[in-house]
């Protein structure tokens, strides 16, 4: 079977999340809210490809630059677009650069850009309840790089 690997990052700023609306000609899920994120470059061997797919990504839909971001892991799941293509789904968290301004830099992939804290997204009934699940992901993954950076 051939499948895609797709990479999606969960950028936090504070105690909100920021999420995209998805341009209404995405193959997947277009229109819903979402992770900025997006397929593995195929063509770009080497390197650490999660982590690189990752910034590239943040880079090319919302303008911000992730060099030197520490990204950690939140999750990695299976799914099935809605044309019928297998996916990978890995899903890194992060906090968002310091003075950083996401802006829609790929109008044809984003068609806006939304502040959400998770109880706010708990509730929210046009959140999709994967990207519910990866935020809470990110929340934890988060949770667990913050302790265990503590060290006394």
């Amino acid at each position: 079977m051939r499948y895609s690997v797709n990479v999606d990052v969960a950028l936090r700023r504070g105690g909100e999340w920021l999420l995209i609306v998805r341009g209404l000609n995405e193959e997947h899920a277009a229109g819903t809210l979402s992770l900025v994120g997006g397929t593995v470059d195929v063509e770009t061997p080497g390197g650490d490809v999660i982590t690189d797919t990752a910034r590239r990504e943040v880079l090319e839909e919302i303008g911000v630059d992730l060099d030197g971001v520490e990204l950690s892991y939140a999750e990695s799941t299976f799914f099935v677009t809605d044309t019928g293509s297998p996916v990978i789904n890995v899903v890194l968290a992060g906090e968002l650069p310091e003075g950083a301004e996401p802006v829609i830099a790929s109008p044809e992939e984003v068609a806006g850009i939304r502040w959400e804290s998770l109880p706010a997204l708990e509730l929210d009934a046009a959140c999709p309840p994967w990207t519910l699940r990866s935020v809470q992901q990110a929340t934890a993954a988060l949770g667990r790089a913050s302790a265990a950076a503590y060290n006394p």
